[in-house]
């Protein structure tokens, strides 16, 4: 079959609707979407909305056990779903491409980065001579601001940064002039600094050929920094879309408006809000309007029948019957930020080094953390935070200088640590899908510590319960495996875990980087609330500088390893003194500024 591609056309999702096979089940339905050449257009909405789901079909692929009941996507002139298999081959790549989330994904590790870009251009027959294939790779590194030497390119995937690996990806991406793009979170795991990087790369590269780009986020920053155009979805729908400015100015939908009052913005003072409940998954949607049961302007005739998008003004559309009201509504209360107590030093770092086989990455690093306080520790991957902060909770063997609980000197390792010293500081991981076990039970999971201290059962099953309750999940989750929770739940579970043994200290490294913005400022708001009534000490290391205001008392700014700014949030992000601290607030997505 051949493959027709249109010069005038971007992409068109037209009533698209995918099923969960086994049961016909939707798992996204009635999906229409423009986005003309030259625009980018964001995807957002929370985990498990459909989003990917959506920007797979574009690609004319479904994931095993999914299938598309009915609709249309025309990439150009091209309907993609009619496609037989070798014709779909030819237009990935040549007419739609796609940069998934991880970048180590997109590149295969035993080949050379040159092979790679050569093997796209050479599977689309793409310039028709060697020559022209080596010209057409230099041209392609320097659009994505990466050397074309020959040097450079006989590099492997390892021997690159995330920032570099992904600007390789885009690289891929872009090498044989798609008319179409998909990215899918593409800068989720990367520091601000190289995000900035990547999504100029991406501005640059949409505007300059002509690619209409669906961007898939949970980030709001990022898309009102970087898109044209935003479509929210919610359980499978897409309930409000418009211009950048429109939707964020005027958010028509009652979820549009707790997406933008949950997202923290570095120039903002504002308290994030979350919104308790969660979305329902397929099978399990009622008839009317999903967000139904999570609305404070929810009322009978919401529940008949799924609301027609409405017309607000300029593009924008929202389906909701009382789209007009929405604005004056309020989304709930923000709780302040907890003014700073001084209490006693709990934790206390004294010029700590720490390296890995003989080669020092952190320096003679100095930090205090006291009671009932949390420190942030911010700065670009690779400057050493997690170093640092695993050094505290005993993770990492190799360092020198004096860590301090409590005036008492810490041993290196957590092994040669007594038991109560190894209980008083808990650690809870960036990733919530590989912090548990999963063939252990949530109970089984959060007792592990009451075990090594010696609890009978009984002590240890109340005291599961009671730390359940403490992070508002119900005690029927004991029972539970980690496969039948959200991400959100599981990093609650993690937490829970953390705090059954009763720690004066909490490390938190990088606990919300994986989680969308409605669980990440359920998961702030906990924390928040435990340190207030617990009095923990709290580490809470990051790159996210916007969530820094809404969580932290003090701020420390790493940078190569050494500690360069430290002082009150309030102080570091609203008047920072040092050069890098400087450049890392500027180089941060704000929707405030894009608004100005």
């Amino acid at each position: 079959m051949g493959v027709k591609v249109s010069s005038a056309s971007g992409l068109r999702i037209i009533d698209l609707r995918l099923n969960v096979a086994a049961t016909g089940n939707d798992i996204v339905d009635g999906i229409n979407l423009t986005i003309e050449k030259g625009r980018v257009l964001g995807l957002v909405g929370e985990s498990g909305s459909g989003k990917t789901t959506v920007g797979l079909a574009v690609l004319s692929h479904a994931r095993r056990g999914v299938e598309v009941a009915h609709g249309q996507i025309f990439c150009g002139d091209t309907e993609v779903l009619c496609l037989d298999s070798e014709a779909r081959r030819k237009i990935r790549g040549g007419i739609v491409s796609y940069v998934p989330q991880d970048p180590a994904s997109s590149l295969n590790p035993a080949l050379r980065i040159g092979l790679q870009l050569t093997e796209v251009l050479e599977a689309h027959d793409f310039g028709g001579s060697t020559e022209a294939r080596k010209a057409r790779i230099k041209e392609m590194m320097a659009e994505v601001l990466l050397p074309g030497d020959d040097e450079y390119l006989e590099r492997y995937p390892h021997q690159l940064s995330g920032g570099q690996q992904q600007r390789v990806g885009l690289a891929m991406a872009f090498a044989c002039r798609p008319s179409v793009i998909v990215l899918d979170e593409p800068t989720t795991g990367l520091d601000v600094s190289t995000q900035e990087h990547v999504l100029k790369t991406i501005r640059k590269l949409t505007r300059d050929h002509g690619v209409a780009a669906l961007y898939i986020t949970h980030d709001l920053a990022v898309i009102a920094d970087l898109a044209d155009d935003v479509a929210v979805m919610y359980s499978g729908r897409v309930v409000e879309q418009g211009e950048v400015a429109e939707i964020f100015k005027n958010p028509a939908h009652p979820y549009t408006r707790h997406l933008v009052a949950a997202a923290p913005d570095i120039a903002s003072k504002k308290s994030i809000i979350g919104l308790a409940g969660r979305a329902q998954s397929p099978g399990k949607r009622p008839v009317g309007c999903a967000f139904a049961a999570r609305c404070e302007l929810v009322e009978d005739a919401c529940r008949v029948e799924f609301p027609k998008m409405v017309a607000i003004g300029g593009r924008q559309t929202a389906a909701c019957i009382k789209a007009t009201q929405v604005a004056s509504v309020s989304v709930g209360s923000a709780k302040p930020v907890s003014a700073r107590k001084v209490g006693e030093p709990v934790v206390e770092l004294v010029s700590v080094s720490a390296g890995y086989s003989g080669n020092t990455v952190v320096h003679d690093v100095s930090l205090t953390i006291r009671k009932g306080e949390c420190l942030a520790l911010v700065g670009e991957s690779g400057s050493g935070k997690t170093t640092v902060s695993r050094a505290i909770g005993g993770l990492h063997r190799e360092w020198t200088g004096l860590i301090r609980l409590n005036g008492r000197e810490l041993k290196t390792m957590a092994r040669q640590r007594a038991v109560a010293d190894r209980l008083a500081i808990q650690y809870v991981f960036q990733n919530p899908y590989g912090s548990l076990n999963p063939r252990r039970t949530v109970g089984d999971s959060i007792v592990r510590p009451l075990v090594i201290d010696g609890k009978s059962k009984d002590d240890a099953r109340r005291a599961v319960l009671d730390v359940l309750d403490k992070v508002s999940l119900p005690g029927s989750y004991a029972n539970k495996y980690p496969d039948q929770l959200s991400g959100g739940e599981r990093q609650r579970i993690a937490i829970a875990r953390a705090l059954v043994s009763e720690p004066e200290v909490l490390v938190c490294d990088e606990v919300t980087s994986a989680l969308d913005v409605l669980v990440q400022a359920a998961i702030v708001d906990l924390l928040g609330d435990l340190r207030r009534q617990l009095g923990l000490a709290m580490l809470f290391v990051t790159h996210n500088l916007p969530l820094v205001r809404s969580i932290a008392d003090e701020v420390a700014v790493m940078s190569e390893g050494r500690i360069v700014e430290v002082g009150l949030s309030e102080s570091v992000i609203g008047n920072p003194q040092q050069q890098y601290t400087q450049s890392l607030i500027s180089a941060t997505p704000s929707i405030e500024r894009s608004m100005r």
